[in-house]
Order: structure tokens, then C-alpha cells, then sequence
């Protein structure tokens, strides 16, 4: 499962070495300041649509890059689990989703917000 680090300039996105093969992706790093937006989700497979470069299976995962009204977004997310989106401004990705351990305490953290 995919995780977030944060520090003061940065926020990555790392993926484990399963998930950048079926994903086709690698770890993803964005400046904080371009985070526009957090929230967190139940059911982060219904955040993910389009057309995908990586793995789907329909109500269990989707992993990889999707690509919809020319927006792209990558994903991470696991069936039953929480997932965090995060819109991303100026990047290679409009937006991430990513299923995540305690999402709420991570969108606070990301946001800076409590």
C-alpha cells in the first residue's frame, strides 16, 4: 500500500515495488504549496475514472494513471479502505488518490489544518 511522507517543502507520494510494476508508476514528489486541496473519502475507488495506463479491478483496486476531460490522476486505492485526494496544481498530475492508514490525520497534516 502506497504512503505519504510530509516535510516542511514537500509532499511524496512512495509506492511499494509491487505497485510500481502493476501500476506502471514511480514515487511522486510535489512542492506543498501546490497542494490546492485534501479531503478524505470512504471510497476512494469511486473517486478513480477514465482511462487507465496501470491496473484496475473493477470494486477491489485501481492502480495507475487515469485519464479523463483532460485531467490526470494517479491512483492508489484499495476496495474497503479510506483514500485521500489531493488536487494538485501545475504538476504532472491534476489529482492523487491514495488509500492511506488514519486518512483524516494525514489530510490534517497535508492541509496544516486541525
Amino acid at each position: 500500500m502506497a504512503w505519504i511522507e510530509l516535510d516542511s517543502h514537500q509532499l511524496t507520494v512512495r509506492f511499494t515495488r509491487a505497485e510500481r510494476i502493476l501500476g506502471l508508476v514511480g514515487d511522486l514528489t510535489v512542492p506543498r504549496s501546490s497542494v490546492l486541496s485534501a479531503r478524505v473519502v470512504a471510497n476512494g475507488l469511486r473517486q478513480v475514472r477514465g482511462w487507465r495506463v496501470g491496473t484496475r479491478v473493477p470494486g477491489l483496486v485501481a492502480l495507475g494513471t487515469f485519464r479523463w476531460r483532460g485531467r490526470r490522476q494517479l491512483a492508489s486505492v484499495r476496495r474497503g479502505r479510506p483514500a485521500l485526494v489531493l488536487e494538485i496544481a501545475g504538476g504532472r498530475y491534476d489529482e492523487v488518490v491514495v488509500s492511506v492508514d488514519d486518512a483524516e490525520h494525514v489530510r490534517r497534516d497535508v492541509s496544516g489544518r486541525g
